[in-house]
């Protein structure tokens, strides 16, 4: 998909014409100019020509699942998954070409960074799904760090967000950072109801470092500051993701730990059993429930995510560009 063109395009078109074809872009996710029937026609046959709605994608699936490898117009890859709950219909964005962080337990980390996602190309990720699908949730949690490319992520919600295209609601829409607090500390600013999520993954700095890199430079002390600053602008509450990874982080003495750090009223923990991506093995369902209960006896809300699309690569921490 390339709209580089557009607006050159729509500046010389009444200022309606604008609003026309976002619409037709982003909310009836037309495929083709040539369904742009409310166009006229020499208008359409310019937009065929300069630019492009076509999107070059493979799409894997599972049960629940469906996983989208969308080839990008410099052949960079991207990875996006598609996820059928009972009552919803969510859509994981990548917002990054690869990732610079290096996760231990993530095998985005192993291919570097390579460019961030440009506005549009983390919109058609949506589109892929849209054009035949219903989508209610969107969650950045993807390939990259989305603080890493904070323009470009919120420009995509906005109009992620906007009545005029995809239409879905602030409050259906997830932003996960490994604590980026300059992102955090932006997003408190934002006014927009959009959901935090931390990627936590570990109760103390010294094995948080093990596991993650880049809290030798964002410090858990700070992360923490920082969303405490956010809440307070906000009222919102912050979900704080942590991934149990057998004899690392998932022994009771992990989750006295985690549940001293965790002692605020809107903040929640959502666990995450690990996928495998060959460095750890996950944990037993026994050890996971009962670290799940003695979070739960230390009253904090806490809730275990259900794991969507392993057999096809697509389960969180998976995604590497495998075509399976």
């Amino acid at each position: 998909m390339n709209l580089k063109n557009l607006d050159k395009i729509i500046e010389k078109e009444p200022a309606f014409r604008k609003r026309q074809i976002e619409k037709l872009i982003y909310q009836d996710a037309i495929d083709n100019w040539d369904k742009a029937t409310v166009l006229p026609l020499k208008l359409r046959e310019e937009l065929k020509k300069e630019t492009s709605l076509d999107i070059k994608v493979e799409v894997y699936e599972s049960k629940d699942t469906k996983k989208a490898l969308i080839t990008l117009e410099d052949d960079s890859q991207i990875e996006t998954v598609f996820m059928k709950h009972y009552d919803r219909n969510t859509v994981c964005v990548s917002s990054q070409v690869g990732c610079a962080l290096g996760c231990k337990f993530c095998a985005t980390g192993k291919l570097g960074l390579k460019r961030n996602l440009e506005t549009e190309e983390i919109l058609e990720q949506v589109l892929v799904f849209k054009r035949k699908e219903k989508i209610n949730n969107i969650v950045f949690m993807g390939m990259g760090e989305p603080f890493l490319n904070y323009d470009n992520v919120l420009k995509a919600i906005r109009i992620l967000n906007s009545e005029n295209a995809f239409n879905i609601g602030a409050r259906h829409i997830s932003i996960s950072t490994v604590g980026i607090t300059e992102g955090i500390e932006k997003l408190a600013e934002e006014r927009l109801q959009v959901n935090l999520a931390i990627s936590l993954h570990a109760p103390n700095n010294d094995l948080r470092q093990k596991l993650m890199p880049v809290s030798k430079k964002y410090s858990l002390e700070n992360v923490l500051r920082a969303v405490n600053e956010y809440i307070k602008k906000t009222n919102r509450k912050v979900m704080f993701e942590y991934t149990l990874i057998d004899n690392v982080n998932d022994s009771l003495y992990n989750a006295r730990e985690l549940a001293r750090i965790m002692k605020h009223p809107l903040y929640m923990i959502n666990l995450i059993k690990y996928n495998d991506t060959k460095e750890f093995k996950a944990p037993s369902n026994e050890k996971i429930k009962k670290f799940k209960e003695y979070i739960e006896r230390a009253g904090i809300p806490v809730t275990e995510r259900y794991g969507f699309g392993g057999d096809i690569h697509a389960a969180c921490g998976q995604l590497c560009l495998k075509k399976s």
